[in-house]
């Protein structure tokens, strides 16, 4: 991007009503077959109107042709029963009933490739797609095979790996992978976390992302947030073996919640998608307190390396709370974009 403080959004969009149950995750699709196919094009397009009508620069599908954002992928993949469900404990915060991994896991075919290229077509803007990643995806299942989390991972890492190249090849612009995990299995990040998403990203010309944060605006969230205390310090446990790998851009939660700006310091010399709005309120930012929330990140990241953003995904919000906030978004990075150039 040649434009400096290039917006973008973490995620998924709010899905039209005829589409699926607003504001709710994991909707079911109210259209079958045919209908579905083209609704869910219909959606995917307006999503981009929205987002090009709200001024935002570096463009998504808004996850509109997926139910959820880990699981639509896995449900593509062999090797995973949907049918033989268990329950499990979702990144130490709720339980779920979750699919079964039954056997080796593989990927028969491209999941989103054919989206991409969809979306390539309708626009000349860059184009952020986001997977899951190999973290998060074991921790939405019961693994049944692997025994394992760390060769699930890596399973999953080859998988995203060939995903990612056909993605890339369709004219996606960066790729992300969205890592909530990071902020909850510290361990794990630093044994083979990092190393997985790296095995993800073999081979990549175009640039990579990760986004970490705290999560939808979901009650499970919230909850898990009070017990966080008055500092959310997470993201120093993965920050500096992030910043030594090759991942080109470290994506974070900042508007109205406890994280200290200063920790982006940790992430030095990459580029910081930070999160100027609120996912979680259906009060709608002003394009100055998006501003204040830029300012306080340019002490610790270079302003050509900082991207505007979303905290998380904005799915399970009001379309028209949504269409707010980016608008918001880009109204405050236009205020500090005026700023940097007296």
């Amino acid at each position: 991007m040649k434009k400096l403080l290039p917006t973008s959004t973490a995620g998924s969009l709010p899905k039209p009503s005829w589409l699926a149950e607003p504001e709710t995750l994991w909707s079911p699709w109210k259209l079958q077959g045919k209908e579905l196919s083209d609704g869910k094009r219909d959606a995917l397009r307006l999503a981009l109107q929205e987002q090009q009508l709200a001024g935002i620069d570096i463009v998504s599908d808004g996850e509109q042709t997926r139910q959820h954002f880990v699981t639509t992928f896995i449900e593509h993949l062999d090797g995973v029963d949907f049918e033989k469900r268990e329950t499990v404990r979702i990144r130490d915060r709720y339980d779920a009933s979750v699919p079964t991994v039954t056997g080796a896991v593989s990927r028969q075919k491209p999941v989103f490739v054919e989206d991409a290229r969809f979306l390539r077509q309708l626009t000349r803007q860059p184009i952020k797609w986001a997977l899951p990643g190999p973290m998060t995806m074991i921790d939405t299942l019961y693994d049944a095979h692997y025994k394992s989390r760390e060769k699930l991972a890596w399973e999953f890492a080859t998988i995203l790996n060939q995903e990612a190249r056909e993605l890339e090849a369709a004219g996606v612009d960066i790729i992300q992978f969205d890592e909530p995990a990071f902020n909850v299995f510290f361990d794990e990040v630093n044994d083979w976390g990092v190393s997985t998403l790296e095995r993800a990203i073999e081979g990549l010309k175009c640039e990579t992302a990760v986004h970490i944060c705290y999560g939808y605006g979901i009650k499970a969230n919230t909850e898990w947030k009070k017990t966080l205390g008055s500092e959310w310090r997470q993201y120093e446990e993965a920050f500096p073996k992030l910043q030594k790998s090759s991942i080109d851009i470290v994506s974070l939660e900042c508007h109205n919640s406890r994280v200290p700006m200063d920790l982006i310091e940790l992430i030095r010399g990459k580029k910081v998608m930070v999160g100027a709005i609120d996912v979680a309120s259906n009060t709608i930012e002003t394009p100055e307190e998006v501003a204040h929330t830029l300012r306080k990140a340019l002490q610790f990241v270079d302003a050509d390396k900082l991207y505007p953003c979303t905290n998380c995904g904005m799915a399970p919000l009001p379309r028209s709370v949504a269409r707010g906030k980016l608008g918001a978004l880009s109204a405050g990075a236009e205020i500090v974009r005026q700023e940097l150039s007296k």
